[in-house]
């Protein structure tokens, strides 16, 4: 687990135990200690900004002996054993800080979670031990460690975090600068918690708002950025603007070249889905590698509706010059106007194709004659014969067919051209069946 920000949160608390902790006010009659150490800028968070008291000496001395121990270990031992023997003392809350802080230098994450917990239960709005557990249960959920629960867990210290921070007072001598970026990272740290449980929720809208403001404070932070980038990519319709930014600023801030190339190939692909083409994807990935954010005016153009493709096609091309898929293309998705075009030229003429067939009888086919239609074994003709198939010439059902038939009408969508005086042709006819014009979807 990455301790850089948590230790951050932590060591500007004063719980790294380099730091040296304030010290309660003596009990009236001791005198002070020559080792004593000095006020220090940390605080506790949630407590009042006046100087806590411990009245008595036995009390304080076995506070200030464990704090004052630069040994981890030793620290540990020293504050384990004061709030045993003082469970209810003044300084319970900062001892408590203190503890969880030297398990985590100490590397022990199990018993400085545990601290964090029994902190909470000492004051359920302590910011820092909300930040570690929200830090260390997200993580632990990302790396597959109890994936439910503990995002579930990472939720709901990431919010109690939230509502806690907006009470959360500066600590006597901290300067200003400091406590901000103490609050921005702490912040960081909860909307990353709610954002990645909201992503695991499907919640799409929290996820969007809290893992954007975590992926701002954090923005080479990789197991926020690719999440980001899904909580707009998944929803129905996706965000494919502010989706395939942040998949392609995913691809440059990934671990490995290997992750890189995965991500920067997902995100391609869901820029060519949105735009149509490949076109202008090298410079998004360009803009995504230089800045953190979209710049002002980022735009993707996206594809042709299926109506703007239609019309395109017939601009371009003859009807008569079009293959079956084409056709189908315009019939089915083009305007009144444009269907007329197509429709005109081919109504009453005999054409000839090769399609798949998809039943038979002596005097009937109903026939595939798209790929796409071929793939999914529908309809997309139905050819009234001639004459009556002899026995022999029967086509076999799933099989290749070539015929000639004359279009006499037509339903759009899906669309099925009626045909009549259909035969079956010795000779080839146009080559295999054209590949289905689908229109690309613009999406919504």
């Amino acid at each position: 687990m990455k301790n850089t920000l948590l230790a951050f949160v932590l060591g500007m608390a004063g719980l790294a135990a380099a730091q040296q902790p304030a010290a309660p006010a003596q009990p009236a009659g001791t005198q002070p200690a020559a080792s004593q150490p000095a006020a220090s800028p940390a605080a506790s968070p949630q407590a009042p900004q006046q100087k806590k008291e411990i009245k008595d000496p036995a009390e304080y001395n076995a506070y200030v002996g464990a704090v004052q121990q630069t040994d981890p270990n030793a620290k540990i031992s020293g504050l384990e054993a004061f709030l045993v023997q003082y469970p209810n003392s003044v300084m319970k809350e900062d001892a408590l800080e203190l503890l969880m802080g030297s398990y985590q230098q100490s590397g022990n994450a199990a018993k400085m979670s545990e601290t964090a917990n029994k902190l909470l239960q000492s004051n359920p709005k302590n910011v820092r031990a909300l930040a570690l557990l929200a830090y260390t249960e997200r993580t632990q959920a990302q790396g597959g460690v109890n994936a439910q629960q503990n995002m579930t867990d990472a939720m709901t210290h990431g919010k109690a975090g939230l509502a806690a921070l907006d009470s959360f007072k500066k600590p006597d001598g901290m300067s200003d600068a400091d406590f901000d970026k103490l609050k921005a990272q702490m912040s960081s740290i909860f909307n990353s918690a709610v954002g990645l449980g909201a992503l695991t929720a499907k919640d799409y809208p929290t996820a969007q708002t809290s893992l954007k403001a975590a992926v701002d404070a954090s923005p080479t932070d990789f197991s926020l950025v690719y999440p980001l980038a899904l909580s707009y990519l998944q929803p129905t319709p996706p965000d494919y603007l502010n989706g395939v930014w942040y998949a392609a600023r995913a691809s440059v801030v990934a671990p490995t070249p290997q992750y890189q190339a995965q991500i920067e190939k997902y995100a391609k692909s869901q820029y060519v889905k949105y735009h149509g083409g490949e076109d202008g994807w090298p410079d998004v990935l360009a803009q995504a590698k230089a800045s953190p954010t979209p710049p002002a005016g980022f735009a993707i153009k996206p594809a042709p509706s299926p109506a703007e493709q239609a019309h395109n096609l017939v601009q371009s091309k003859k009807p008569e010059t079009m293959d079956f898929a084409e056709w189908q293309l315009v019939l089915s998705e083009g305007s009144p106007e444009d269907a007329a075009v197509v429709w005109n030229a081919i109504k009453g003429k005999p054409l000839q194709f090769a399609a798949q067939v998809i039943s038979a009888s002596p005097t009937k086919l109903t026939l595939a004659a798209s790929v796409d239609d071929i793939d999914k074994k529908i309809a997309d003709v139905e050819l009234t014969m001639k004459t009556t198939i002899p026995a022999r010439l029967m086509p076999k059902e799933g099989g290749e067919t070539q015929v000639e038939g004359t279009p006499v009408s037509y339903t759009p969508k899906p669309l099925v051209m009626v045909m009549e005086e259909g035969s079956l042709l010795r000779a080839a006819a146009p080559a295999a069946p054209a590949k289905k014009a689908t229109p690309r979807k613009r999406p919504q």
